[in-house]
């Protein structure tokens, strides 16, 4: 992965796989967010001072109230939406958390079979990653 120019600012962000079986759970943004109606792994931002697993494990309490332990890092993906803005997009796999996962921000949430995953609309970014692992290649998520 080559590194950006110091030209191009990069945003660190984080996304949970989380897995319950054969099935992982997808979240559609709402109609109010940037790409609205898009289908993400439930995470976001790393703020400063945080590890990137630190940065999960709080998103995925703040959006499903749920505590989770944070597994292995499956990939770390750049991708760029518009000029001079990289994302940089952790993925990690999450096999276990406590509590019923609630639903708080998103329009909806889906256990998906991870052969439909690439029937949903989910962001470009993740497009790679979702068409690898509906494909049964993404070897670290079996």
């Amino acid at each position: 992965m080559t590194e950006p120019s110091a030209a191009v600012k990069v945003k660190r962000v984080v996304a949970g796989i989380l897995l319950r079986g054969d099935r992982i759970l997808c979240c559609q943004r709402p109609e109010t967010d940037p790409f609205p109606l898009k289908w993400e792994f439930p995470g976001g931002k790393i703020k400063p001072g945080e590890t990137p697993e630190q940065a999960l494990a709080r998103e995925l309490t703040e959006e499903l109230d749920t505590r989770a332990e944070i597994g292995s890092l499956v990939e770390t993906i750049r991708h760029s939406y518009k000029p001079g803005v990289v994302i940089e997009l952790y993925f990690f796999r999450v096999d276990r958390w406590t509590g019923e996962i609630h639903n708080l921000i998103f329009k909806d949430v889906r256990w998906v079979r991870r052969a439909e995953l690439n029937t949903l609309d989910f962001l470009e970014a993740d497009r790679e990653l979702v068409n690898r692992i509906s494909s049964g290649s993404q070897t670290t998520l079996a």
